[in-house]
């Protein structure tokens, strides 16, 4: 999708929105979520997408498409793997055990990883804190040999990683930089599962999930599941290949749309409700972007300007409110959620197609909507 057809529907989506007549208890954001996700599928042309918006906390979702063959439209019981949004989960989990006095984020993670050359021997060591920010120095992913077509994760394995630690060079010294790394966060899953005495899988879901009754957030499907289909490039159906354990940190989970809304109720909320120490520490911009260099990967759905515990924390800016975000993508998803702390409006929006200017338009417009809804 090129820029004017972005600009295009942008501006006819929101002109239509706000003249749109009032029909039902929350006219405004029912016809935001159906009429602007109508407009947005149309115009990617993705096999599905499916939009999911909280406000004050009122709900409207709204699919479009085919989900997989012979299942219709998503709709919020619609299993898909959220792939990245994973990172902000791991993120919550650091938060609850350092508020539970578990860790500390500035624990070196060397205190719980006896594995050889974490750290440089001349060099600030490797803290959590850095982990969750994307500020280790680590590369992306872990060098690995491929695995076979039917498995290709098959590789990605604790071994890898204790190799990669051992042999890829720091892209910076820890706490100086900011660049995207899945390899971090699977590292901050381990470390806390081994704090945790539990496989992290088995820790999230009694620490965390369970007590934001995400109950269908989950590591694998189950029998009855109905599953979003994801496509490749050319537009070939992918085949759900399973993750291994040591992916459960940055890229492992499948979630809902129900439940993607229950999940950004749960950071919209303002009395004490459940975790709410968690919830203070996962919203702290703990690193600035100003001074941190390099600073990359961080930018595809909007300027980072800091970052929290995985989130990636865009200031207010041009009308647009302070925004939270994590994009994610994985065999042939792309999903992408923010929400606005100040108005108390979280987006969640899906595509089952792996289309980059289609990931970058989901984002934009869920950016601006949020922006519309907040009335800025």
């Amino acid at each position: 999708m090129n820029v004017c057809r972005g600009v295009r529907w942008t501006v006819l989506a929101a002109l239509l929105i706000w003249s749109a007549p009032a029909t039902a208890d929350q006219p405004m954001l029912n016809e935001a979520v159906d009429f602007g996700g109508q407009v947005l599928w149309l115009e990617l042309g993705t096999p599905a997408l499916i939009l999911a918006v909280t406000q004050d906390g009122d709900r409207r979702i709204a699919g479009f498409g085919e989900a997989a063959p012979g299942q219709g439209a998503p709709d919020g019981g619609t299993l898909m793997r959220v792939g990245s949004i994973t990172k902000v989960f791991t993120g919550a989990m650091l938060a609850q055990m350092t508020a539970e006095g578990d860790v500390n984020l500035t624990d070196p993670l060397t205190e719980y990883l006896d594995w050889p050359d974490i750290d440089a021997a001349d060099g600030p060591v490797i803290r959590l804190i850095d982990l969750a920010t994307h500020g280790a120095g680590l590369p992306r992913e872990a060098d690995r040999e491929p695995g076979p077509d039917d498995d290709p994760f098959a590789t990605l394995t604790e071994t890898a990683y204790r190799k990669a630690i051992s042999e890829q060079p720091r892209l910076f010294a820890p706490g100086s930089g900011i660049s995207y790394s899945n390899m971090g966060f699977d590292l901050l899953a381990m470390t806390l599962g081994q704090v945790g005495g539990q496989a992290y899988r088995d820790l999230l879901r009694t620490r965390l999930l369970d007590p934001i009754d995400l109950k269908n957030t989950v590591f694998a499907p189950r029998e009855g599941d109905r599953l979003m289909q994801g496509h490749g490039f050319q537009g070939e159906a992918l085949p759900d290949i399973p993750t291994t354990a040591v992916m459960s940190g940055a890229s492992g989970l499948y979630s809902t749309a129900d439940d993607m809304l229950t999940w950004l109720e749960w950071h919209l909320a303002e009395d004490a409700g459940t975790l709410p120490e968690a919830r203070l520490l996962d919203h702290a911009a703990w690193v600035p972007r100003d001074g941190r260099s390099p600073v990359f990967a961080m930018d595809e759905s909007g300027h980072m300007d800091a970052m929290g515990l995985g989130w990636v924390i865009m200031r207010p800016d041009a009308g647009r409110p302070l925004i939270l975000q994590k994009a994610g993508g994985l065999q042939g998803m792309f999903v992408y959620h923010a929400f606005a702390p100040a108005h108390d409006i979280g987006v969640f929006v899906a595509i089952n197609q792996f289309d980059f200017d289609a990931s970058l338009a989901i984002a934009a417009f869920a950016n601006d909507l949020m922006a519309q809804l907040a009335g800025r």
